[in-house]
């Protein structure tokens, strides 16, 4: 009865390993990201207009992701804050955090669009190579 029972967990156990691999493989290729180290790198080595639209790209997903998060995050705060109860609650409260996280996403988002601006515009044909 034991075997039967271990063999059954390694048996699920290995299914749902394999499943996982897979989904982690298929979001790994539809969802490309990036250290800082490895961003930096690319910006250092593009020269041709495909590095430029790669590194645009990147920050134009990272651009809609930070105003999705930002959006889940102006609702949040929001809906915190119809309940506040005490002017004297303590500091932070639960609306104060959902309106730094809300500002946080709404920054990062700016900043992504910057640069996702500036690589759209090197990427262009005819831009001097004095420019970039």
């Amino acid at each position: 009865m034991k075997r039967n029972l271990f063999a059954v967990c390694i048996l699920s156990f290995g299914l749902a390993s394999v499943s996982s691999a897979r989904g982690l493989a298929s979001s790994a290729e539809n969802d490309t990201h990036y250290t800082q180290a490895q961003l930096k790198q690319m910006a250092r080595d593009a020269h041709t207009p495909e590095q430029y639209n790669a590194l645009a790209g990147y920050y134009e997903k990272q651009q809609s992701d930070y105003l999705h998060q930002a959006t889940e995050e102006k609702q949040e705060w929001v809906r915190r804050s119809q309940n506040i109860v005490s002017i004297a609650a303590k500091y932070p409260r639960p609306v104060d955090s959902a309106r730094y996280l809300y500002e946080y996403y709404a920054y990062k988002a700016a900043e992504a669009g910057q640069l996702a601006a500036k690589y759209s515009q090197l990427s262009a044909p005819g831009v001097p190579a004095t420019a970039k």
